[in-house]
């Protein structure tokens, strides 16, 4: 009989056991949550394309607005301590004048946008006060400015030939000012200023100059409203619109004619003709043009020095086909703050204004075709050729000229109804305004403590302590209230 074969007792314990588990990989969590099992892989050719391109632009930004935010609070602490300075009740703060003025091809939102986030911190920094002339068309900024040059003229005792229609209203003007004196408020002593911003405004400011100190205070003769009143007056009675001219026997005789038994017609009464009124000016007339400039008399109230101005940047671009400088601009917007802040602080500080520089068209008497050269009264040129003074040309002329290459079409674009084009037109400076325009300046100890960040460099810090700084890392170095010593103790 066959022998049996023998089971071997580590096979029985083997086939006793249960069958292994496949070995479970991934977080459990994951598992317990019914999540999928995420895998840590390079993403695809097309996402590492997008995100690089996005995280490069987001980077971008947030780069230049930090930067942004700590080049406005450099400046913002230099005039700071301004603030801080004790001021009596019954004064005044110091007072500005702000000119705003809506950019060609756009509203008065992006001039006002523009003040607020970059001239504005700096201002309320220095807790000074401002009174803002705004313009929402071509031409308001001007009138305003000479306006109120005007009231000033009246104030000072000048008297128009003709008496205005509004003269009546000069103690109501002036009742708020008597208020004052009455309580014994008195205004700041302090350097008042100007401040224009962009290109557009400064024309303006400086035709608006002129006109306020060089034009008469009455209001010139309106050609449109002579026109109109001229046309009225030609009319003849017959041709007046609204008015039959046939005579009431006529009427009668017509009447008797019909007879009672026929229908009667229905007449069209012929409507009057509605008065053709001159279409009003899009922009306000001038007391004075700038080619009587030189034949008008300065007002005898004008002052030896005019208040100081300051001219602030307003780059605004417009149009699809600018998207690629728009896009600069926006990504390098610190530097625009840094120009702006630097020029804000020294209106705020007034510690040092300079007079607007004045300088000589002189051309080759030689050759007397020849293109005018800008230079300082140097009688000969590079060749040893006299030369002969032609006209005189000023600082205020070539402000920001660049930023005109920015202006829309349609600044330029002329049209049967236009009156004054500030915009268009040349800017004409007479010399006894302009000798009489000063500008704020910083000093240079003013501009080196304004770079500085709280009194130290930033480009003498490190790399480690600029991160730290960013990530918001920085140490606080100030001394606690409970580490200070006992009064007396060193």
């Amino acid at each position: 009989m066959a022998d049996k074969p023998s089971l071997d007792s580590k096979d029985v314990a083997k086939d006793a056991l249960p069958a292994s588990r496949p070995k479970q990989t991934g977080n459990p969590v994951f598992r317990m949550m019914g999540l999928p099992n995420f895998r840590f892989k390079l993403p695809s050719r097309n996402w590492l394309i997008f995100l690089s391109i996005t995280g490069s632009f987001t980077s971008a930004i947030l780069y230049d607005r930090y930067h942004k935010k700590k080049v406005q609070q450099r400046w913002c602490n230099l005039v700071s301590h301004i603030a801080q300075e004790p001021m009596p009740s019954t004064q005044l703060p110091r007072k500005i004048t702000i000119f705003l003025s809506a950019p060609p091809g756009d509203s008065l939102r992006a001039a006002r946008d523009h003040f607020h986030e970059y001239v504005k911190p700096v201002l309320v920094a220095g807790a000074l006060d401002w009174d803002v002339i705004e313009g929402r068309r071509e031409g308001d900024v001007r009138a305003g400015l000479a306006e109120k040059i005007r009231k000033r003229r009246r104030k000072e005792g000048e008297k128009p030939a003709i008496v205005a229609d509004g003269a009546e209203l000069k103690e109501e003007d002036d009742l708020l000012q008597q208020l004052r004196d009455r309580a014994g408020i008195r205004e700041c002593c302090d350097v008042q200023g100007d401040l224009v911003l962009g290109r557009h405004t400064w024309k303006e400011y400086i035709r608006g100059l002129h006109e306020g100190w060089l034009g008469p205070l009455e209001s010139p003769p309106d050609p449109l409203r002579e026109t109109a009143s001229v046309t009225e007056s030609a009319l003849s009675p017959d041709e007046q619109p609204g008015i039959d001219s046939a005579s009431p026997k006529s009427n009668s005789e017509e009447a008797g004619s019909q007879s009672p038994n026929s229908e009667a017609e229905p007449q069209n009464p012929q409507t009057p003709k509605e008065k053709e009124k001159p279409k009003e000016p899009t922009h306000s007339i001038p007391y004075i043009f700038p080619s009587a400039y030189g034949v008008a008399p300065v007002a005898p109230s004008i002052p030896q020095s005019l208040p100081p101005s300051v001219v602030l940047p307003f780059p605004h671009l417009l149009g699809f086909l600018n998207t690629p400088a728009r896009i600069y601009r926006f990504l390098n917007r610190r530097r625009l703050a840094d120009d702006t802040g630097r020029q804000v602080a020294a209106l705020v500080l007034a510690s040092h204004t300079r007079d607007w520089i004045g300088e000589t068209e002189f051309v080759n008497s030689a050759d007397p075709d020849a293109s005018p050269t800008m230079t300082y009264p140097n009688r000969t040129d590079s060749k040893g050729v006299d030369t002969v003074p032609t006209q005189r040309r000023w600082e205020q002329q070539d402000v920001l000229e660049d930023e005109e290459r920015d202006w829309h079409k349609s600044a330029w674009q002329s049209h049967k109804d236009d009156g004054v084009r500030e915009w268009k037109e040349v800017m004409v400076v007479d010399a006894r305004i302009a000798e009489r325009m000063r500008r704020f300046q910083l000093t240079e100890e003013e501009v080196e403590k304004g770079r500085k960040d709280n009194g130290v460099d930033p480009a003498a810090k490190g790399m480690w302590e600029n991160i730290k700084e960013m990530v918001g890392w920085e140490e606080d170095r100030s001394v606690k209230g409970w580490e200070h010593g006992f009064v007396g103790e060193e």
